[in-house]
């Protein structure tokens, strides 16, 4: 008996090894951001995913350079958006990343600016979770936090505010929201995808108590070679984006902190070395 049970159970872990080895390989979605656009600006974390990258599933703003980072046998999928035309709609994507990755394939996802800022980055992962598909998120410099930066809004100032606000322009339901207290003296509110809409947020940011005269800074292309900033008050905001010709990607701050320029920032920051 004792012999029966050796050769048994032998063979029986014979069988489980075989079944490990024939198993299929789940892959990994990595959902990474890419930044507001320079490459300079990745995380080294970022960078070394997509150049090691099996497939990239990159959104319509992430910059040639940053997908030129790959090496020459990656594939790449565009699912890029603009308003009202989507070359795959949200779910379509989720299913795209389950289906590879239940093939084995690693997926990089790579996103502007923050996965999980505006970059529906939290539904992508709770379609993986559900699919028994592993997620790992690398963080990216927000649009919002790389467009400042670069155009030397601060977001906060001792000064001029010490509340900041993330609002989407496009969001459901603008006129029936109530916005009073995200943009006024002390704040600083930033507005993602707002050129569409901008007469609508300005008018609807006046109605809810804003002051006309409030400055407002539009920042397009941040951190690329053809950024530009355009500034006027809240009042103008239409007429700004309309006589300036503004393309997405673009950044909408409005507070005081959007009146500060470059030399006031100089000045500022030779005062406290001094």
């Amino acid at each position: 008996m004792p012999k029966r049970f050796s050769l048994a159970h032998n063979d029986n872990r014979g069988h489980l090894a075989n079944m490990t080895e024939h198993a299929p390989t789940i892959g990994t979605v990595h959902l990474v951001g890419a930044g507001p656009g320079d490459p300079d600006l990745l995380t080294l974390r970022a960078a070394r995913l997509i150049m090691n990258a099996e497939l990239i599933v990159h959104d319509g703003l992430v910059e040639p350079a940053i997908l030129a980072l790959a090496k020459p046998s990656a594939r790449f999928i565009s699912v890029a958006k603009r308003r009202s035309r989507h070359t795959l709609p949200q779910e379509g994507i989720n299913a795209l990343l389950v289906r590879e990755a239940l093939a084995g394939t690693d997926v990089v996802r790579l996103k502007g600016g923050d996965p999980f800022v505006f970059g529906r980055g939290g539904e992508e992962a709770e379609a993986c979770h559900a699919a028994g598909v592993p997620v790992q998120v690398v963080p990216g410099i927000s649009a919002a936090l790389g467009a400042a930066a670069a155009a030397q809004i601060p977001l906060t100032h001792r000064d001029a505010s010490s509340v900041v606000s993330f609002v989407a322009g496009q969001c459901k339901g603008l006129t029936e929201q109530d916005w009073s207290g995200l943009a006024g003296k002390g704040r600083t509110l930033v507005i993602y995808m707002g050129v569409a809409t901008a007469e609508a947020i300005a008018d609807k940011l006046i109605a809810d108590g804003l002051a006309p005269e409030m400055p407002v800074a539009v920042i397009e292309n941040a951190t690329r070679a053809a950024m530009r900033v355009l500034r006027g008050p809240i009042a103008g905001l239409a007429a700004l984006v309309e006589r300036g010709k503004v393309k997405s990607p673009a950044l909408i701050v409005i507070g005081e902190v959007a009146a500060r320029d470059e030399v006031e920032l100089r000045k500022f920051a030779l005062e406290v070395v001094e």
